[in-house]
């Protein structure tokens, strides 16, 4: 069976392959949730700062390696690149299951954020280097509703597994088995290197305008909905409800931006010029409804909601980098800035959050909630008169 690629046809067998590196991009860091808490039992005399490290070291060595492969992508095979990815993906997969230190798991955390790093732009550039047009955002879509999916299920067996060894949550680092598996299927679509005009060593393979308005797009619906991860057990205390329930409001969340990947050409077609408009307005009016939901229906709403607006502007964002470039040698390094930016957002919002907070000498609980509805219902009236504008424009025309 071959699948329309809008370039010429491709086996299915290849397509599974390159969305099976897609599985492994959300799970840094998720794995050790279960035992954080028991770190110190584990561990005696651990420091709170060592714990914390376990969480923050991934992402940190995540940004650098993103823009370094995507960098070495613009002039080296992309496959050899891959292939150092996954393994240092499943060797630090391996390695955790044989730590006895507290500075093992931490040298081992560094490890994953290198393997991941370096596969993170490869994945989304696999899609977009082989489809075109209306297949290549419906791919987008797929990729990151796969990547989603493999977290919602990842999240759910880790979960299950925290209840025995301690060391068992980490066999989810094991999944790049699979495409090291794949590999053969995927190498013939991994392309080999591109020569490096004048053009592109000066930096004037990117379009700075349409960069700088994707990135600024990027980093604003990240800042907004990962007030969900950061600050939900503080506000389900201020609700009075069982803190028990953020896994499955979380859930929620992530099974909304999973969603969209499947159907988002539709969504476009339907929604037009409107489409980043709308989901912006759906992550607003989710943060809204956690700001006044006193219930759990209300609450699961409001994740839904922004699960759903940031699962179809996401995949748009993918798509738009590749058009802000004059080159596609640059496609990849276009890639790497994008998702660099989510991950720099990412780690950054609490420390901005909490600092206007002080600033402004906001107690509340719901303050980061309603810090955020308000910048994003602002972006949305700015998002509405610029909707023709490059980064929130995606027309009929668009997928061609």
């Amino acid at each position: 069976m071959n699948i329309k690629t809008g370039k010429g046809l491709m086996p299915l067998i290849s397509l599974i392959a390159i969305l099976s590196v897609s599985l492994l991009v959300n799970l840094p860091g998720l794995a050790i949730s279960p035992v954080l808490a028991n770190l110190d039992k584990i561990f005696p005399g651990t420091s709170q700062l060592s714990i914390q490290m376990l969480t923050i070291l991934p992402n940190l060595f995540i940004i650098p390696f993103v823009l370094l492969s995507g960098q070495i992508a613009s002039s080296s095979s992309k496959s050899v690149i891959l292939l150092w990815g996954l393994g240092f993906y499943l060797a630090s997969g391996i390695l955790y299951l044989f730590t006895t230190a507290m500075w093992q798991l931490i040298t081992v955390s560094c490890l994953l954020g290198v393997g991941c790093g370096l596969l993170i732009p490869l994945a989304a550039s696999l899609i977009t280097d082989n489809f075109d047009g209306k297949a290549r955002m419906q791919m987008l879509g797929i990729k990151s509703g796969v990547a989603n999916l493999a977290l919602i299920m990842a999240t759910l067996i880790v979960g299950w597994l925290g209840n025995g060894n301690w060391h068992l949550p980490f066999v989810v680092y094991l999944l790049p088995i699979i495409p090291l598996a794949l590999f053969g299927y995927i190498r013939s679509y991994a392309n080999l290197p591109v020569p490096v005009t004048k053009q592109q060593e000066s930096g004037k393979g990117f379009i700075i305008p349409r960069m700088v308005s994707i990135i600024f797009l990027y980093f604003s619906i990240t800042f907004f909905v990962v007030a969900l991860s950061y600050y939900l057990p503080f506000l389900l205390a201020k609700h009075g409800i069982d803190a028990s329930k953020v896994g499955t409001i979380t859930a929620i969340f992530f099974f909304a931006v999973f969603l969209p990947g499947f159907i988002l050409p539709l969504i476009v077609k339907i929604c037009r010029h409107y489409t980043v408009f709308f989901s912006m307005l759906s992550i607003a009016l989710g943060l809204g409804l956690l700001c006044i939901g006193y219930t759990m229906p209300l609450l699961c709403a409001g994740a839904f909601l922004m699960g759903w607006g940031y699962g179809v502007i996401q995949p748009t964002i993918y798509d738009k980098a590749t058009r802000a470039v004059n080159t596609p040698a640059k496609n990849t390094m276009a890639l790497a800035i994008i998702l660099a930016t989510n991950y720099v957002a990412i780690t950054i919002t609490p420390f901005i959050v909490d600092s206007i907070r002080d600033m402004i000498g906001s107690k509340s609980d719901l303050f980061p909630f309603q810090l955020n509805v308000v910048l994003a219902a602002a972006y949305c009236i700015y998002i509405f008169i610029r909707r023709n504008s490059f980064a929130f424009d995606t027309n009929q025309d668009y997928l061609k």
